[in-house]
């Protein structure tokens, strides 16, 4: 049973209840914004709208989305590209794919114009889907890119592409008469490696499907609950928490921005009962409570039963925090990633508050071990690689064997790079990552890519990028420079430089030192990471 037919089933049953609803208090987002950054946008007055459409609707714009690419030649196992800020077109438009049996390919929408071409390359697509925030950026890139078809979604439609909004209008709007299989080809995401250049995951349809089974089991979305989901929709967190309300049929609402006032008040108007954070826009609305910018007793907020956070390390004196303000409030944390179809692998579960800090257990579906660096199952207490198995574990690293060898064994074992432990009653914490990462408000900062583009700089001999401990962010980034013999910079030269770099990349910390390199060569990360104060960050982010 592929997952379109979890959106049919729900036209049928509910054609005229409201499936999806998008707030918008402000003006469209710096297209270089990472998701922490949103909250520095300022509303102008009368700009904040609202649209919405049922689940009749929303089958029939994805219908007719499928009809118009089958019109242009696209066949089952083609590729479809969606470069788009959250809007309320993004999921039928994905569905639209899916249902075409064509396969999905959501793109973060702060890749550069280089990283677009190389992302387009590498997952083969043909067809590309985008909005207005990305002409400029495909403008510069187009003679190089093999796209045969683009569609525009927005006003001021450039030469190369078609209407989406008026293309669809010429279209059926019965389902396409295409079969899709669970061992079908469904969706590609793209997660960074330690090489630079992002990966392609490839995702089979029943990976889809075990996501919405697996977040419906883990928080009980009901016909009545309604989700908010804030952060991108390319990202599979908020779209796989979302399937948790596609397969309950209940009404989700995407806002745009993450200022506290904006999530309260659209808390309190759409009566959101599910609420997924970050754990800086949980400290912001805490800060901003405390401080006595928001006042509770002016919202309406009795109906919202479940806040939960992801995508990074939480610290257990936040949850603290927040039960005190919100005792009503049942929390959960889920663990997971790209190459699992995003989260619920490991679960804390709402029943297990008393074990803030850790990742929880095995999701429902999943299995889970952790593994030493001599290939032994690890001990009680003992640390070793996080693995994981189960349906939504990926199918590959699309066109790379060899980076798909290296994570998932020939029995469906997938090792996640994270380094973690298990206490005597069995829930697992996160101790350090294997792979060098750095996680800075929910977001996946890999250091390879600025240390690339710092060492083109004439006055730097050697760079190093680690993470260092932040109370809102979790980490931020921090280069650490080491200047040629004779060389002199400041720091705000260096913040200058780095200004080319897209908004989310650049260092939040620039220190002058030597860089400190084994007898191969490689930078020892873990030796810098000692010196500042940074050793095993992830156990200190969750214990706190």
């Amino acid at each position: 049973m592929p997952i379109t037919d979890f959106l049919e089933k729900n036209a049928r049953l509910h054609p005229n209840e409201i499936a999806l609803v998008e707030v918008n208090p402000a003006n469209q987002p710096d297209k270089n914004l990472s998701w922490h950054e949103y909250s520095l946008i300022e509303a102008t007055a009368g700009e904040k709208y609202r649209r919405e459409i049922t689940w009749k609707e929303f089958d029939v714009a994805a219908n007719r989305f499928a009809n118009l690419l089958l019109t242009r030649g696209v066949k089952k196992g083609d590729k479809v590209a969606i470069l788009m800020m959250n809007c309320i077109d993004w999921l039928p438009i994905y569905f639209g794919i899916l249902k075409s049996g064509a396969i999905a390919v959501p793109m973060n929408f702060r890749f550069s114009a280089e990283e677009i071409e190389y992302c387009s390359d590498l997952a083969d697509v043909s067809v590309l889907v985008f909005g207005p925030e990305f002409t400029e950026r495909l403008n510069s890139i187009l003679p190089k890119l093999e796209i045969k078809h683009y569609f525009f979604v927005g006003n001021d439609k450039p030469a190369f592409a078609d209407s989406y909004e008026e293309m669809i209008g010429y279209c059926s709007s019965g389902a396409p008469a295409v079969e899709i299989d669970d061992e079908d080809d469904g969706a590609i995401y793209f997660s960074s490696g330690t090489t630079g250049f992002p990966k392609a995951i490839l995702h089979r349809h029943k990976a889809l499907v075990t996501s919405c089974q697996v977040e419906q089991k883990h928080h009980s979305q009901g016909r009545e609950d309604v989700f908010l989901c804030i952060p991108p929709l390319y990202h599979t967190g908020a779209k796989m928490h979302w399937f948790g309300s596609l397969l309950s049929g209940s009404k989700a609402v995407i806002l745009k921005g993450i200022k506290p006032e904006w999530i309260l008040q659209t808390v309190s108007d759409e009566k959101a009962t599910i609420v997924w954070l970050l754990v800086p826009w949980a400290q912001d609305i805490l800060d901003a409570i405390e401080r006595g910018e928001i006042n509770l007793s002016d919202y309406h907020l009795s109906q919202w039963r479940l806040m939960h956070i992801g995508a990074q390390p939480v610290p257990p004196s936040l949850i603290k925090r927040w039960k005190e303000v919100f005792p009503n409030h049942e929390y959960d944390t889920n663990y997971g990633l790209s190459e699992s179809i995003g989260p619920g692998a490991v679960h804390l579960g709402v029943e297990n508050i008393h074990k803030v800090g850790a990742i929880g257990v095995p999701g429902y579906k999943w299995e889970v071990k952790i593994i030493t660096d001599e290939g032994n199952e690890a001990k009680q207490g003992e640390v070793g690689e996080l693995c994981l198995k189960g349906d939504g574990v990926m199918k590959c690293y699309y066109k790379n064997p060899e980076a798909t060898r290296e994570v998932l064994t020939p029995d469906g074992w997938l090792y996640t790079g994270d380094m973690a432990k298990q206490d005597e009653e069995g829930f697992i914490y996160l101790v350090d990552r294997k792979k060098d990462v750095i996680i800075t408000g929910g977001e996946n900062i890999y250091p390879v890519q600025i240390e690339d583009f710092l060492r083109a700089n004439d006055k730097i001999s050697d760079v190093g990028v680690i993470g260092l401990p932040d109370e809102r962010l979790g980490e931020i980034t921090a280069a650490i420079i080491q200047l040629k013999e004779g060389a002199t910079a400041t720091v705000e030269e260096m913040d200058a430089y780095c200004a080319a770099l897209p908004r989310y990349k650049r260092p939040k910390k620039i220190i002058f030192a030597e860089i400190p390199r084994n007898a191969t060569g490689k930078i020892q990360k873990n030796a810098l990471r000692e010196r500042y104060g940074a050793s095993r960050l992830v156990e200190a982010e969750t214990t706190k």
